[in-house]
């Protein structure tokens, strides 16, 4: 890696920052910025301002309608984004389901489902874990069986995020059960809105709907809409999953939540012990940027296999997140417990203007070390690269 400053990410930076001055509106940032799920029309209308400057998938190459950009410009997009309160976007969209499409793809799915979601036209929910399928994701049972030119498929999925908002599902199913497990997995695209597509909410423990399940029940799927192989999602699964916990370490956010973190004690007027706590995270925030800039910048080359990049960034970021959400609510102290409801007036609520929103978002983010491959998982996975075990 390169420590030099490098005045043309500066300048990036600048028309990065220059852009959202301009055109992310201000109320769409401070319902952000309070902390909450963000909401379908927030992420949809974001991705839409972005498609029409050309910036609404920074992670896919030019030839499919991303704008070239180099990691580095990607990491800066990201964390001004972040800082300026823009809502997230779709990422099991834009992030997950498209480079698994436009890699393993045919030419006719890409041209079908890349552009509604370039656009910010389509929702996608991810249809992985199941009750007995989380990180042993091997072990999933959901079935499709060949009829024809379509798959019936029956089974269960969970913890489908934003799935009530989803016109679109990824999915893995057993389309073989004499084979290997990891053998015996297709990836299909399901019409969310197929006979025999269920939707269950799951309320979670932060009091809000963003999970759920999805029963699957004789549902008639083209086999058009199985991307790969027959038997080839496992591989597919591994690449996506690869994009995902290195998303984990989610280092503009983190950066968001620090910053939040310092505006609230600042208002509060912490002992040195805290103080020295909120300095120990920021250093730990300041060696995570520093380990993920070191993982974009070997992408694609034969260094980033040398080390489990992925694992490791979802181990560090993850618990960074759940560090600094924990100071934020002892920094609001009794304040903390209060129900701060997220279509509250700004100025009718207890406490300082910064306190909407944290409780619930810790709450939330206890999942963050189990989503994505619980942490126990990962440091298996860490030790074997290492160790070889």
């Amino acid at each position: 890696m390169n420590f030099a400053p490098d005045t043309a990410a500066e300048a990036f930076r600048a028309e990065v920052r220059a852009f959202l001055r301009e055109h992310l509106p201000p109320e769409m940032a401070a319902r952000t910025l309070r902390g909450y799920h963000a909401s379908r029309d927030d992420m949809l209308g974001w991705t839409r301002i972005l498609h029409a400057r050309g910036w609404s998938a920074p992670h896919w190459p030019r030839e499919h309608g991303g704008p070239g950009w180099s990691p580095l410009q990607r990491h800066l997009f990201e964390e001004e984004c972040a800082l300026a309160g823009a809502p997230p976007t779709c990422a099991s969209a834009l992030m997950l389901v498209a480079p698994v499409i436009y890699s393993f793809g045919t030419a006719a799915q890409i041209e079908r489902y890349l552009p509604p979601i370039l656009r910010g036209d389509t929702w996608w929910g991810q249809g992985f874990s199941e009750p007995n399928a989380g990180s042993d994701l091997a072990s999933l049972k959901t079935r499709a069986v060949r009829d024809g030119d379509h798959y019936i498929v029956n089974g269960q999925k969970t913890w489908t995020t934003e799935g009530h908002y989803a016109d679109w599902l990824f999915c893995l199913v057993r389309t073989d059960t004499e084979s290997k497990p990891q053998r015996g997995i297709s990836f299909l695209l399901i019409d969310a809105r197929s006979p025999g597509v269920t939707l269950r909410p799951i309320i979670s423990i932060d009091g809000a709907h963003s999970l759920n399940e999805v029963f699957f029940d004789d549902v008639w799927v083209p086999v058009d809409q199985r991307v790969g192989d027959e038997g080839q999602g496992w591989q597919c699964a591994k690449f996506l999953l690869d994009n995902e916990r290195a998303f984990s370490a989610e280092v503009p956010r983190n950066k968001r939540m620090l910053a939040r973190l310092k505006a609230l004690a600042a208002t509060l007027a912490p002992d040195a012990a805290f103080a020295r706590r909120i300095a120990e995270v920021e250093a730990e925030l300041a060696a995570l940027e520093m380990l993920t800039l070191r993982a974009l910048a070997e992408q694609g080359n034969e260094r980033a296999t040398a080390w489990p990049a992925g694992s490791i960034l979802h181990v560090l970021g993850s618990e960074l997140q759940q560090k600094i959400g924990a100071l934020q609510v002892q920094a609001l102290a009794e304040r903390g417990i209060v129900d701060y409801p997220e279509d509250a007036p700004a100025g009718t609520l207890p406490g300082p203007e910064q306190a909407p929103g944290i409780t619930a978002d810790f709450l939330y983010r206890r999942a963050v070390t189990i989503y994505g491959g619980s942490n126990e998982i990962q440091r298996n996975l860490i030790a074997r690269h290492w160790l070889g075990a």
